[in-house]
């Protein structure tokens, strides 16, 4: 209830929220809702289908009159709204997601167009991606025969103007008009309570994705109107709720367009083969994209190996085959196996967008490991030339393309420079200046496409001439659909732990992260630096986040726990006792944990906890907050623990575990402090 709205009291609307994991956006629609909602009666339930994230007790502690109710797992879109939609009270109810957010006049502008066309049963608003464009799913048609093949086959995208094959999404139609529409968006749904009350609530055979349209289609056929409203607009920062979950997203749509045909659209089977058939093509090309953009860049390297190594036996010896028959099959296999493991190490496939720099050492890593292997195993030790001039083609080869595809993409940006697309995140008194600079900057090495902000109230506006396209919480999304490649934060708008946050939500993808500093005091070990202007900037470095540190740092572990286990494990757990030794000795009966992979040998502080969305690392036997001592405050050793993250190498936790055994091995007995303090009495 609003504080406004007594529990006996007429509802006016009745608002359903399903919340899964996005508890920051959940939040800011809630202030959002309660902002547009001002003295109209309201009831607000909130179904969360089992976050993890902290949502509930939010809910609880900043939105007590909110009614809450847990589902206890993960139920799915259509059965958590049924939950709700079965108490509610309102004269309309209106199903939104979690992550929009609704303008001031949003709900007395659709309230107003509910009583101003009574023939309308079901209504929609005019909904925007963060980038400002229209979310194309708030206006929709039936996906018969014709419309299907149309969007499956992509003329709709070839030809979005026109109305015989852009009726899916509607998309020759003005945005900026009302008019009647087959279907609308699940994320904003509004409906009269008569229209709940005869065609009942959504259908539960959809898991995620189909139930809006089953559910348009119902209100259709019994007789009402479904209409898409522009008099007002939200924001909706599309599926942020599938991106915390593990839940396959493209399966189930395809599967939800499937249990639509069969239920709604009378075809006969020879229809119904068809589009089913067209829903499993597409879906197959969905997976193969998504397949291939991943492991492309693998395939490419592992031929230009092979076919380094073809080339490197006819130069070599003027023909093919030059070396014994059964020998073919080891050399290719261990050539494929050892660059890409140094490849992959090296961070050719694990952090930038074709690194050239990170390819060099990866062939050169490989390089020494096969002219190790080629020395001690005289079996395959045909040709060191062929071992050479093989690692000069893919020192020029796998490098080669990484280059030629970074000019092909760079050409034809809009920048005049042909800059890398570039974020600028946080506003405040140097966010000027910053533009300005990277506008002017000699080198073009930077295109700003916007700016992120740290709240979601001026998405959409604009700082400077440059548009705000977001907010800290959906900046994956923002960096995945611009092709973003450089993110430049400005000093003193968030902490460094919310930064390194930000990077490990965003892991994996390829982008280089910078900030601008006022001094150059703060950046802690190796950084690159940038000149912008009179502005440095420097590189951030998060190390623990790659992969190859953390398969790095599992396999310094195992190198000490195990011979630990083996040798020293058993004399600890047998003959130590009492408190002789006793930091040496829990240190030692910790072992069992790191062989386990539950902890590290070096790592953060379990005092300190580790922030939502920043990997910091397992807890550690040892660490840099366990060296400083126990008055550390929880600040200071989560401060530590972020500067152990973003510093992370092996030579650092070895130096932490040689400092800790040291200082165990000095630290007094029990006996011996009490010793010392009564000769310090006496």
């Amino acid at each position: 209830m609003t504080s406004n709205s007594p529990e006996n009291a007429a509802v006016t609307i009745s608002i359903i929220i399903v919340n899964y994991n996005v508890r920051l956006l959940l939040e800011n629609l809630l202030h959002s809702l309660y902002a547009s909602l001002g003295d109209i009666p309201a009831e607000i339930f909130l179904v969360d289908n089992a976050s993890v994230d902290g949502s509930v007790e939010m809910v609880r502690r900043e939105f007590p009159s909110v009614i809450l109710v847990e589902s206890g797992e993960n139920i799915g879109f259509a059965r958590a709204n049924n939950l709700a939609l079965r108490r509610c009270r309102g004269k309309y109810i209106l199903l939104i997601n979690p992550d929009t957010f609704v303008q001031e006049d949003t709900i007395p502008s659709m309230i107003r167009f509910f009583e101003e066309n009574p023939m309308v049963g079901m209504a929609g608003c005019k909904i925007i991606n963060p980038d400002g464009t229209l979310e194309p799913a708030c206006r929709r048609s039936f996906p018969t025969p014709w419309v299907a093949f149309s969007k499956l086959s992509g003329l709709s995208n070839l030809f979005p103007r026109s109305r015989l094959f852009a009726r899916y999404n509607l998309t020759y139609l003005n945005e900026d008009e009302s008019y009647e529409v087959d279907a609308i968006s699940g994320s904003f749904m509004m409906l009269r309570r008569e229209v709940y009350d005869a065609v009942g609530g959504l259908d539960e055979t959809y898991f995620m994705y189909g139930e809006d349209l089953d559910w348009c289609f119902r209100v259709r056929e019994a007789g009402w109107k479904v209409f898409y409203s522009h008099k007002t607009k939200i924001i909706h920062f599309g599926g942020e709720s599938t991106k915390r979950s593990s839940i396959d997203s493209t399966a189930l749509f395809y599967e939800a367009m499937r249990l639509f045909v069969k239920k709604n659209l009378k075809l006969g089977k020879p229809g119904t083969a068809v589009i089913n058939f067209g829903i499993f093509l597409r879906s197959v090309l969905s997976r193969w994209q998504q397949a291939t953009r991943r492991i492309w860049p693998v395939v490419v390297d592992m031929i230009i190996v092979c076919l380094s190594l073809v080339l490197a036996e006819v130069v070599r010896f003027g023909s093919l085959p030059s070396f014994p028959s059964y020998a073919y099959p080891t050399i290719y296999i261990a050539a494929v196996v050892i660059s890409f493991s140094a490849l992959f190490l090296a961070g050719a496939y694990t952090k930038y967008d074709y690194p050239v720099s990170r390819s060099v050492l990866g062939v050169l890593f490989s390089f020494i490991i096969i002219s190790s292997i080629v020395f001690f195993f005289k079996d395959f030790a045909f040709s060191r030339g062929v071992v050479l001039i093989a690692a000069l083609i893919s020192l020029v080869g796998i490098p080669g393309w990484r280059l030629v595809r970074q000019l092909i993409s760079t050409t034809g940006r809009s920048s005049p420079f042909s800059g890398s697309p570039t974020l600028l995140v946080g506003i405040n008194e140097l966010t000027s200046d910053i533009i300005k600079k990277l506008r002017t900057t000699h080198t073009g090495s930077y295109h700003l496409m916007g700016i992120i902000d740290t709240s979601m109230r001026r998405i959409g506006e604009s700082f400077d001439d440059v548009p705000i396209l977001g907010s800290i919480d959906n900046i994956g999304k923002i960096i995945n659909e611009n092709s973003i490649r450089n993110v430049i934060f400005c000093p003193g708008v968030l902490r460094y732990a919310e930064i390194l946050s930000i990077i490990s939500r965003t892991r994996g993808m390829p982008v280089h992260y910078r900030m601008v500093a006022q001094n150059m005091e703060y950046i802690v070990g190796k950084a690159g630096i940038d000149e912008l202007g009179t502005l440095p900037m420097v590189d951030i470095e998060y190390n623990l986040e790659r992969l190859s540190h953390r398969v790095g740092k599992r396999l310094f572990d195992l190198a000490f726990a195990v011979p630990g286990l083996l040798f020293v494990y058993p004399f600890a757990y047998i003959f130590g006792s009492g408190s002789h030794q006793s930091r040496m000795r829990t240190f030692i009966l910790g072992l069992p944990d790191v062989a386990r992979g539950r902890r590290s040998l070096v790592g953060r502080s379990e005092i300190s906890g580790q922030p939502q969305n920043l990997y910091l690392g397992k807890p550690g036997l040892t660490g840099l907050a366990k060296l400083q001592g126990t008055t550390l405050s929880p600040e200071e050793r989560e401060h530590l623990d972020v500067q152990y993250a973003r510093n992370h190498t092996l030579f650092l936790d070895f130096e932490i575990l040689v400092r800790s055994i040291i200082s165990f091995l000095r630290t007094p007995t029990h006996e011996e402090r009490k010793r010392n303090h009564g000769e310090d009495n006496t």
